[in-house]
């Protein structure tokens, strides 16, 4: 049985939360492998919504282990109330599995998070202000607190202390805000112990052996791959890896366990936060897909950013990933468009490009270079096979998989969970 990543192959907000669910019921692991409180996956189930921002897709499936990785960092606060949020509804969240590698995101995290988007100004990243880049910032300077520090108040006030150290001086002398009191720190987190023991496990362990025995283990990313703090459009990106590798270090498993890497497309493409956007819309298209696309982030609140579909990012997510499917969401979006554009090409100081430029430069003033597609005008949300959809709808898809370099094996032609067309399946 298989072994699969499903991540964003755009700047995220594509529906991954919709593909996972999806499979839900075939899965037995769902792993959450970077990321933070900083993403949030939308799923509809019946009548009811979830709006799931740390918490993996697969807590909803029942029969499914949901697993929060080390390669995720965790605001206690935020976990506690999303299960506490679920519990009321009747969700059963007693299978979490929390690595007690996962670095936990501290007060002082999102106090520094926060003062220091405000010191930018102008040069603000867009970040969320939830305490995520400061805590893989001290996850890699050897400062940070993790899950496993909960346990010990000795060691946990220790590490506590020497972060504090320097960050005081920082908060102090060049943003004027008062220091961190080490104690009062310590105090709340020790408060979250009891109630988060009992989920924490050796999580790498617990995966592996899972794969050995044959069972579906899905890693599932946050963001997207545009977002990727190496591979992203730097320095607009988020500070882990949501791209297929990161699957392998935030979650303690080979490369050579996974089986499939799917990639999750909008139809369109949505940005939120600062950074280039090529296909970026400022007229009545760009307002009517964000209205109809509910076009607003689910962790966030902010309006998302909508532009046409760019089959160049999408070659460019096959390439660094590994894609061997996509999922195309949101098709249903795009009903009532006389004539669609799709950016097949940039043209970058008057030449064109056919692939994401390496420079920086470059792709911040590449130009998109579209196709026209003709629209349909079709209610596409009750098609159950792809022979169901209009003919214009079903040559868009095929011009999308065309261009972007692997097959589309299901299309979301509207926001339930029954409103998907499986073409291949993902566990083959």
């Amino acid at each position: 049985m298989p072994a699969l990543v499903l991540l964003g192959a755009q700047w995220g907000d594509e529906g991954k939360g919709k593909a996972t669910d999806l499979l839900g019921g075939s899965v037995d692991y769902v792993v959450r492998y970077q990321g933070g409180n900083n993403a949030g996956h939308t799923v509809v189930v019946g009548d009811q919504k979830y709006a799931l921002h740390l918490l993996p897709s697969g807590i909803l499936s029942p029969g499914c282990t949901p697993v929060i990785g080390n390669g995720v960092v965790v605001d206690p606060a935020v976990l506690l109330s999303e299960l506490s949020g679920l519990n009321e509804r009747g969700v059963d969240t007693s299978k979490l599995l929390v690595s007690g590698n996962a670095h936990l995101i501290t007060p002082y995290n999102i106090t520094v998070d926060k003062v220091t988007e405000r010191f930018l100004g102008k040069r603000k990243i867009g970040t969320t202000g939830r305490g995520i880049g400061p805590t893989y910032a001290d996850k890699i300077n050897r400062t940070g607190i993790r899950v496993q520090d909960l346990f010990d108040e000795s060691i946990l006030l220790q590490k506590v202390e020497a972060a504090l150290d320097f960050k005081n001086q920082v908060l102090a002398k060049l943003y004027n805000h008062r220091a961190v009191v080490a104690e009062q720190v310590v105090e709340e987190m020790l408060g979250y112990a009891d109630q988060i023991k009992g989920y924490v496990a050796d999580t790498t362990l617990i995966l592996n052996d899972a794969i050995d025995e044959g069972k579906v283990v899905l890693f599932e990313g946050g963001q997207g791959t545009l977002l990727d703090v190496d591979h992203g459009t730097y320095p607009f990106v988020t500070s882990s890896n949501p791209t297929a590798g990161g699957a392998c270090t935030g979650a303690g498993v080979g490369p050579t366990k996974i089986n499939r890497v799917i990639g999750i497309l909008k139809a369109y493409t949505t940005r939120v936060g600062a950074g280039p956007f090529p296909t970026e819309l400022f007229d009545k298209d760009g307002e009517a897909l964000r209205t109809i696309g509910g076009e607003r982030g689910v962790t966030t609140g902010r309006d998302r950013r909508c532009g046409w579909f760019d089959a160049v990012i999408a070659r460019y997510a096959t390439r660094v990933n590994g894609l061997t499917d996509f999922f195309l969401t949101k098709l249903d979006v795009l009903t009532g468009w006389e004539q669609i554009p799709v950016c097949v090409a940039y043209e970058v100081d008057g030449k064109r490009v056919e692939e994401l430029p390496h420079n920086q430069s470059d792709f911040h003033h590449a130009k998109p270079v579209y196709e026209m597609l003709p629209g349909w005008s079709e209610d596409i949300t009750k098609a159950k096979t792809f022979a169901e959809l209009p003919k214009n709808a079903q040559a868009y898809v095929k011009a999308l998989e065309d261009m972007s370099g692997a097959p589309i094996s299901a299309i979301g032609v509207g926001p339930g969970r029954d409103e998907t067309i499986q073409i291949n399946s993902f566990l083959d």
